[in-house]
C-alpha cells in the first residue's frame, strides 16, 4: 500500500550512506535470513506450533501478501448464513423500525439504534423478533424516567396511554417506578438511573423473560410465556415526553454479556478474528525490534518502541495496514479490537515517567495510523473510536475508586494529545457528531451500595437543623460528644470521597486544556480558535433551542462543563500572565464593553439591556461613532431595518442564514482615530472568523476594536480567552443556576428526613410501654428513616463533592466578580451599556443568590476572599441599575428590584448598600420615592417597608402571630428574615421628601391611590369569596383567586406602613398646613384610615367571617398586621408632635364623615367607648385586642393607645356639642362631607378644597362640565351673597 507521509517527519539523516555498519544499523536493510526470521516472528499463526527454522518457508516482502493471505483465511461458511439463523426473524442487521412498528410521536436517531420519546407515551419496537432459542439485548438508559422497555408480540396494540406491558403478550420492566408489567404490574428489580445499562433477556425454550440492571441479574420476571404458532416477540419500548435511551442489539460488543444468550444481530466473527489476528502483528511489530548489526531480534516492551524509519518495519507495516484500515472502521471492531488495545498502552503506565512513555507510544500509533491509511479511513476510525470512549465513559458503573472513568478519561486524553487528531476531531466529531459534554460530567450514583460508598463512609451524619443562609446555626453548640464523632467521622469520609473525585475532575480538566491549546498551529488552524467557533454553536444551540429538548445540553452536564472550563480557563488566563507581565491576572479578569457593540462576538439575537441589538444600532449610532470610532456597515443597517419590517416571516435557523460578509473595511490603528479614520463594521457568524479577528495583531485590535476611551490600552489576556470566558457567564445563564437550585433537594430530603426521624424518636420516648402494637409501628418507621437518613446523607456526599464543593463555590464566586467588573466597566461607557446584553446582570444576580442560598451550611460564604467588598460592589450595581433608563427589557428591570428587594431583607447584604458612596445611595431613595405609576410599585414599596421593619408599630415580629404554629415552607425567605431596619436610609428618605414642593406631595398622592386600590380589591375580592363559602352546593374557590386576594391585603399593610415611616420620619409634610397640599394628603389620609377601620373592626362583618374560614391561601389575612399599621399612623398623628398638629390631625379625622370612635375601641377590645374618667376594662379574650399581643406591642406602646383612646372620646363629644347644622346646599357635592369652599374657573363650577384639590393631583378637567380647570379660587357663601345683593 502506498505511503502518503500524512503526519511523519523522516530526518534525511536517517538515510545518508557511510558505512557499510552504520549503512545497516541506521538505515535497517537486514539481511535475508533476518528479514525471514523477522516476517515469520511477526505474522506467526498463532493457532500453529512453531517450526524449526529449516522447515519453515523462507519469507521475504515478495511473497509476503500471499502468506498473509493464507494466515487471515477464515472458514466463512458460518458467517455467509448468519441472517438464517433458527429462532430468528427478521433482517440480520437489527434497528428499530421506524417506518411502521411505533406509536406516538418518537424522535429516532440517523443510526435507528437511539430514540427519543416526543409524546405522552411513545412506542416502537425492532425491526426483528425471535420466536425460539435465547435471545438477549441492552438498553442505555440516557435518561432516568418514565420508560417500560421489553418484549412485545407483532399482534400488540398500542396508544398514547397503553404501552409495552400493559397489554396481552407484551412484558416490560420499568425502573423509574421499579415494577414489571403484563397487563397487570408487581414490584420487581431496582430503580435504574441514568448511564444504567439494561439487558432484556428472553428465554423460549423455557418461556421466561428476566432482565439485569448493569449486569446483575434481577431475577426472573415473567415465566410461562406464550409460544408456539405465530407468537414471536419483538424488542420494544414505551417512552414518555423527554426521555431517551439507546438500543445495543449486537452491533456493538454487549457490555455485560449472558452466558448462553446470543444477541439479536450476530457479530462479524470473520471480520473479528482477522482483525485480531492484524492486531497481533501490529503488536509483534512494536514489540520486537531488528538489530541489523548483531543479526538478532530484540524483544521490547511496547511501551519502549521507537518508530526510527527503518524501512523493513514501515514496508512491514504497510502490509499490515493493507487489511488491517478497511476493518478499522466497523464500529464493532474499533470497540473490540482498537479501543482494548489502546486502554492497554495507556494503562501500562500509570507512573507519571511511564505514562509519558505510553503517550508517546499512542502519539506513533496514530501517527502509524494517519501515515498508513486513506484519509476517509482514519477519520471514520476516530470517529467510531471517540463514539465508543465515549458510551464506555458514560455508562460504566460508579465503582469505588472511579477507575472505568479514570481509564477511559486518560485514553481520551492519550489521542487529543495527538494534534492531528485533535484537530479533526475538534473539527468534525466532538460538538458535531456525538455530545462530548458528557466527557466532563460525573453521574451521581443512584444506588450508593452499588457505589462504594459504603465502604467509603461507613459512618452517616446529617444537620440538625438547616441553615442554609445565616450561619448563626447553634448546631455546633448544641451538638453531643456522640454526634461530634460521628460529624467527624462522616466527614473524613467525604475528603476521602472528593480526592477520589478530584482525580476525574483533574484530568477533565486536562482534555480541555488540549482543546484550548492555541500553540499547535502548524499544519492549519491553532485547536483553540476550531473549539470557540464549535462552543459558539454549541452556545447558540442552548439559548435558541429551548424548545427543542433534544438539542439542549442537559444542565447536569452543563455545570460540570462550566467548572471545567473555568478551571482551564484561570489556568492558560495566568499563563499568558506569567509570560505578559502588563496583563492582568485572571482574579482581575471581566469582557471589557467594546466586545459588546462592535460586531466581532455573536450573542445571536439575545436581548440587550437597550432591548434588539438592531434597534441599539440604529439609535445609537451617532454615540459608537463619537465613542468608539465605529461606523456601522449601511447595508447591515438596511437589512436590520428590512427585518423589522418584515414582522410575520419566522427567522431562519442559524444554519441557514446567508453568510455574513467581511466584520471590518478598515482595521483600528493603535493612535486616535480622526473623522475620517473611523471604522466600518459588520457582524461576523463564528465560522467566518479567523484568527486575526479575534487575536488582532500589530495595526488591528482583533475582538476589542473600537475600544472606548474609559478602558486601558494594555490588554487583559488574550483576545480568545476573553471569548471564552463570555462563554462561560452565557452558560450559567442558560441552565448551569437552575441546576444548582435543583441539586439543593438533595439536601431539602435530608432535612425532611431529619425531622421526621427526631419526631418519631420523640414519639417513642413519650410512647406507654404497654402499647406495644404502636411501640412496633413507632420502631418500624424509625428504622425506615434511618436507612433512608443514611442513603441521603452518602448521595448528599457525593452531590457536595461534585456540585458544591469548595471549589465549586470559588468557581460561581470568581464568575460574580467577573460580572461585577464587566457591569462597571459597561456603565462607564455611558449610552453604549445598553449593548451588553441582559444575562450579565442576570448572571450578577443568581450567581449571589446560589452563593448565599445553595452552598451553606458546609461552606460559608463569608469566608471568601474579599466578599464584603464584592457585597458592595453588587449593592451599588443593584442600587444604581434598578431604575436605570437605559435598561429597558421588562424582565431584567423585575429581576433588579426583586434583587434590592431581597438585598435589604438580611443585615450583612443591608450594610453593604449602606456603604455604598453617599450620593449612590442618595440617587437610590429618590428612584424609591418617584412616583409609582408605570412602573413595578409593589416590590418598590416592598423595599421601603424592609427600610422601615423593626421600627414601626408593634413592627417588630418575623412571623404573624397566628402563624406561629405552622411550619414555614422555607425559613430562608427574605420576608421571614428579622428586621434590620437602617437608620441611615430612612435620614436619606426625609431629607429628599423635605427638598423639594412636589417630590412629597407626588410620591404620597401615589401612596394613598395604590392603598385606595389595593384595599378595594381586598374587599370586593372576600364578598365573592364569602358569597362562594355561603351556597348551599359544593365548589371550590380558585387558588388564583385566593392568592391575589392575599396579595392585596399584604400591600394595603406595607403601603400603610410606609405611611407610618413618612408621618413619623417627616410629619410636617402632613401637619404643617403652611403647605399647599398638607391639607389636602392629611384629609385623603384620614379618609383611607376611617374607611380601613370600619371594614376591618365592624361586628361579625365580612372580614370576621373570611379570617374565620382560614382558607389555604390566605393566611396571612388577620387583624392584627393591617390594625397596628393603621394604629401606628394615628397615634403618630394624634399623641406624637406638636400641640397644632395634634388638633390638625384631630379635627380632619373627626370631620370625616366615616369617623366612628366605636372602630377605636375595637383596638383595645372594647365593644363601646368608656364614659369619661373610667378606668378600661379587661379585655374579651373573644375580641380582638392590642393588648392580648404583649409579645409584640410594648407597654409604652399600650399606653399610647389608650392615651388616643381617650383624647378621641373627649375631643369627639366636644365636636359634637359644638357643631351646627349645615344645610344639603352648602355642602360639597362631591364628597357631602365638607362645605363649599372653592369655585373653578372659569367653568365656576365648586366643591369643598380637599375634593378639588385631590382631583387636581391626577386631573385637571372639571367635574362637571370637562372643561379645563385654570385657576381654583376660594369662596364663601356670605361674600358671594353680599356681593349679588350690591350688584342688584
Amino acid at each position: 500500500m502506498a505511503s502518503k507521509g500524512a503526519s511523519m517527519s523522516f530526518s534525511r539523516k536517517s538515510y545518508r550512506l557511510t558505512s557499510d555498519a552504520e549503512k545497516s544499523r541506521v538505515a535497517g536493510i537486514v539481511h535475508e535470513k533476518l528479514l525471514n526470521d523477522y516476517l515469520h516472528r511477526i505474522f506467526s499463526s498463532p493457532d500453529r506450533a512453531p517450526t524449526a527454522a529449516t522447515s519453515r518457508k523462507l519469507l521475504n516482502f515478495q511473497n509476503l501478501p500471499e502468506h498473509l493471505e493464507q494466515l487471515l483465511h477464515v472458514d466463512n461458511e458460518n458467517e455467509e448464513s448468519q441472517g438464517q439463523v433458527e429462532g430468528r426473524l427478521g433482517p440480520s442487521t437489527v434497528v428499530l423500525d421506524h417506518t411502521g412498528g411505533f406509536e406516538g410521536l418518537l424522535l429516532v436517531d440517523d443510526d435507528l439504534l437511539g430514540v427519543i420519546g416526543h409524546s405522552n407515551f411513545g412506542t416502537i419496537r425492532s425491526t426483528t423478533c425471535v420466536y425460539k432459542g435465547k435471545w438477549v439485548y441492552e438498553v442505555l438508559i440516557s435518561s432516568q424516567g418514565l420508560m417500560q422497555i421489553g418484549w412485545c408480540t407483532i399482534n400488540c396494540r398500542f396508544n398514547q396511554e397503553e404501552g409495552v406491558g400493559d397489554t396481552h403478550n407484551s412484558y416490560a420492566y420499568d425502573g423509574n417506578r421499579v415494577r414489571k408489567w403484563n397487563v397487570t404490574t408487581t414490584n420487581y428489580g431496582k430503580a435504574w438511573a441514568a448511564g444504567d445499562i439494561v439487558s432484556c433477556l428472553i428465554d423460549l425454550d423455557d418461556g421466561t423473560l428476566s432482565f439485569c440492571l448493569n449486569g446483575v441479574s434481577l431475577g426472573t420476571a415473567f415465566e410461562n410465556l406464550s409460544r408456539g404458532l405465530g407468537m414471536a416477540y419483538f424488542p420494544a419500548i414505551s417512552l414518555s415526553f423527554k426521555e431517551s435511551v439507546a438500543f445495543n442489539f449486537g452491533s456493538r460488543p454487549l457490555r455485560y454479556p449472558v452466558a448462553g444468550y446470543r444477541p439479536l444481530q450476530d457479530p462479524p466473527c470473520t471480520d473479528l478474528m482477522r482483525a485480531q489476528k492484524l492486531l497481533g502483528c501490529f503488536r509483534a511489530v512494536l514489540s520486537v525490534e531488528l538489530d541489523p548489526v548483531e543479526g538478532q531480534l530484540v524483544e521490547k516492551e511496547i511501551s519502549e518502541w521507537q518508530l526510527q524509519g527503518q524501512p523493513t518495519i514501515l514496508l512491514t507495516l504497510a502490509h499490515i495496514f493493507h487489511h488491517f484500515a478497511p476493518l478499522l472502521r466497523q464500529v464493532y471492531l474499533v470497540e473490540a479490537v482498537l479501543v482494548s488495545f489502546m486502554l492497554g498502552i495507556v494503562e501500562a503506565g500509570t507512573p507519571a515517567q511511564a505514562q509519558a512513555q505510553a503517550h508517546s507510544v499512542m502519539h506513533q500509533v496514530l501517527d502509524l495510523l494517519w501515515l498508513f491509511m486513506e484519509d476517509y479511513e482514519v477519520q471514520d476510525c476516530l470517529k467510531q473510536l471517540m463514539m465508543s470512549l465515549l458510551r464506555l465513559y458514560r455508562f460504566s458503573p460508579i465503582v469505588p475508586d472511579l477507575g472505568l472513568q479514570i481509564r477511559y478519561l486518560r485514553l481520551t486524553i492519550a489521542i487529543l494529545s495527538h494534534q492531528k487528531s485533535r484537530k479533526f476531531l475538534l473539527n468534525n466529531v466532538l460538538f458535531d457528531v456525538l455530545r462530548s459534554v458528557v466527557f466532563f460530567y460525573i453521574k451521581s450514583p443512584l444506588r450508593v451500595e452499588e457505589a462504594g460508598l459504603q465502604e467509603l463512609i461507613p459512618t452517616t451524619w446529617w444537620p440538625h437543623r438547616s441553615s442554609r443562609e445565616g450561619r448563626e446555626s447553634k448546631e455546633m453548640k448544641d451538638e453531643t460528644a456522640e454526634e461530634r464523632l460521628r460529624r467527624r467521622a462522616y466527614e473524613r469520609g467525604c475528603q476521602r470521597l472528593k480526592k477520589r473525585i478530584e482525580v476525574v475532575e483533574e484530568l477533565q480538566v486536562q482534555i480541555l486544556k488540549l482543546l484550548l491549546n492555541n500553540k499547535d498551529e502548524n499544519g492549519g488552524e491553532a485547536s483553540r480558535y476550531i473549539f470557540l467557533t464549535k462552543f459558539r454553536k454549541f452556545l447558540q444551540e442552548n439559548a435558541n433551542g429551548r424548545g427543542n429538548m433534544p438539542m439542549l445540553c442537559p444542565p447536569e452536564y452543563m455545570v460540570c462543563f462550566l467548572h471545567r472550563l473555568i478551571s482551564a480557563l484561570r489556568h492558560y488566563w495566568d499563563e499568558y500572565k506569567a509570560s505578559n507581565p502588563r496583563a492582568s491576572f485572571s482574579e482581575e479578569a471581566y469582557i471589557p464593553p467594546q466586545v459588546f457593540y462592535n460586531g466581532k462576538v455573536d450573542y445571536f439575537d439575545l436581548q440587550r439591556l437597550g432591548g434588539l441589538l438592531s434597534h441599539l444600532r440604529k439609535t445609537l449610532k451617532d454615540d459608537l461613532a463619537t465613542k468608539a470610532n465605529i461606523l456601522i456597515d449601511p447595508l447591515e443597517l438596511q437589512a436590520a431595518t428590512m427585518d423589522d419590517l418584515d414582522e410575520d416571516e419566522e427567522p431562519a435557523p442559524a444554519a441557514a442564514q446567508v453568510p455574513r460578509t467581511a466584520a471590518v473595511s478598515l482595521m483600528t490603528p493603535r493612535r486616535p482615530l480622526s473623522t475620517s479614520e473611523k471604522v466600518k463594521v459588520r457582524t461576523l457568524s463564528a465560522e467566518q472568523r479567523t484568527r486575526e479577528d479575534i487575536e488582532g495583531s500589530h495595526w488591528n485590535e482583533g475582538l476589542l476594536l473600537g475600544r472606548p476611551p474609559e478602558e486601558p490600552e494594555q490588554p487583559l489576556t488574550e483576545n480568545s480567552l476573553l471569548e471564552v470566558l463570555d462563554g462561560a457567564v452565557m452558560m450559567y445563564n442558560l441552565s448551569v443556576h437552575q441546576q444548582l437550585g435543583k441539586m439543593v433537594g438533595v439536601s431539602d430530603d435530608v432535612n425532611e428526613y431529619a425531622v421526621a426521624l427526631r419526631d418519631t424518636e420523640d414519639k417513642l420516648r413519650r410512647c406507654p410501654k404497654g402499647r406495644k402494637d404502636i411501640l412496633a409501628e413507632l420502631t418500624k418507621s424509625q428504622k425506615v428513616f434511618s436507612e433512608k437518613l443514611d442513603h441521603l446523607s452518602r448521595r448528599l456526599a457525593w452531590v457536595h463533592a461534585t456540585v458544591y464543593s469548595q471549589e465549586k463555590m470559588q468557581d460561581i464566586y470568581w464568575l460574580l466578580r467577573v460580572c461585577l467588573r464587566t457591569i462597571e466597566h459597561g456603565d462607564h461607557t455611558g449610552s453604549l451599556f445598553a449593548f451588553m446584553p441582559e444575562f450579565y446582570l442576570s448572571v450578577a444576580i443568581n450567581s449571589y443568590s446560589a452563593l448565599k442560598n445553595y452552598f451553606g451550611p458546609v461552606h460559608s460564604v463569608e469566608e471568601l476572599p474579599g466578599y464584603e467588598e464584592t457585597l458592595t460592589r453588587l449593592a451599588a450595581i443593584l442600587a444604581k441599575h434598578f431604575a436605570d433608563t437605559r435598561i429597558v427589557g421588562t424582565d431584567i428591570r423585575d429581576s433588579l428590584m426583586q434583587a434590592l428587594a431581597s438585598y435589604v431583607c438580611y443585615p450583612n447584604s443591608l450594610r453593604a448598600v449602606e456603604r455604598i458612596p453617599e450620593e449612590q445611595r442618595i440617587a437610590m431613595v429618590r428612584s424609591l420615592l418617584a412616583p409609582y405609576e408605570q412602573r413595578p410599585w409593589a416590590q418598590t414599596n416592598w423595599i421601603l417597608v424592609r427600610l422601615w421593619r423593626g421600627c414601626g408599630f408593634g413592627y417588630r415580629y418575623t412571623r404573624l402571630p397566628h402563624l406561629l404554629k405552622t411550619k414555614p415552607e422555607d425559613a430562608n425567605l427574605p420576608s421571614l428574615q428579622k428586621p434590620c431596619p437602617s437608620t441611615l436610609l430612612q435620614q436619606h428618605m426625609a431629607d429628599l421628601l423635605r427638598e423639594g414642593p412636589d417630590v412629597a406631595p407626588s410620591f404620597l398622592n401615589s401612596v394613598l391611590n395604590q392603598l385606595n386600590w389595593a384595599f378595594s380589591e381586598f374587599i370586593g375580592m372576600i364578598q365573592e369569596i364569602q358569597q362562594a363559602a355561603e351556597r348551599l352546593e359544593r365548589n371550590f374557590v380558585d387558588s388564583r383567586q385566593l392568592k391575589v386576594c392575599a396579595t392585596c391585603f399584604d400591600l394595603s399593610v406595607s403601603l400603610l406602613r410606609v405611611l407610618e415611616m413618612t408621618i413619623t420620619l417627616v410629619p410636617e409634610i402632613f401637619l404643617d398646613w403652611a403647605r399647599p397640599t398638607s391639607e389636602m394628603l392629611l384629609r385623603r389620609l384620614a379618609q383611607l384610615l376611617n374607611q380601613v377601620l370600619n371594614r376591618v373592626t365592624a361586628e361579625r362583618n365580612l372580614f370576621d367571617r373570611v379570617v374565620t374560614l382560614r382558607l389555604p391561601g390566605l393566611e396571612s389575612v388577620d387583624h392584627y398586621p393591617i390594625l397596628v399599621a393603621v394604629t401606628g399612623i394615628l397615634v403618630r398623628l394624634l399623641v406624637h408632635g406638636p400641640a397644632s398638629g395634634r388638633e390638625r390631625s384631630t379635627s380632619v379625622l373627626l370631620a370625616d364623615p366615616c369617623f366612628q370612635l366605636r372602630s377605636i375601641c375595637y383596638l383595645l377590645g372594647q365593644p363601646e367607648p368608656p364614659a369619661p374618667g373610667t378606668a378600661l376594662p379587661a379585655p374579651d379574650r373573644k375580641r380582638f385586642s392590642l393588648q392580648s399581643y404583649t409579645d409584640y406591642i410594648s407597654v409604652e406602646e399600650l399606653a399610647l393607645v389608650e392615651q388616643m383612646l381617650a383624647h378621641l372620646t373627649s375631643a369627639s363629644a366636644q365636636a359634637a356639642a359644638a357643631s351646627l347644622p349645615t344645610s344639603e346646599e352648602d355642602l360639597c357635592p362631591i364628597c357631602y362631607a365638607h362645605p363649599i369652599s372653592a369655585v373653578f374657573q372659569p367653568c365656576g363650577h365648586k366643591s369643598c378644597k380637599a375634593c378639588i384639590n385631590q382631583h387636581l393631583m391626577n386631573n385637571k378637567d372639571c367635574f362637571f362640565c370637562k372643561a379645563t380647570i385654570v385657576s381654583v379660587e376660594d369662596w364663601e357663601k356670605a361674600a358671594n351673597t353680599s356681593a349679588t345683593s350690591s350688584a342688584a
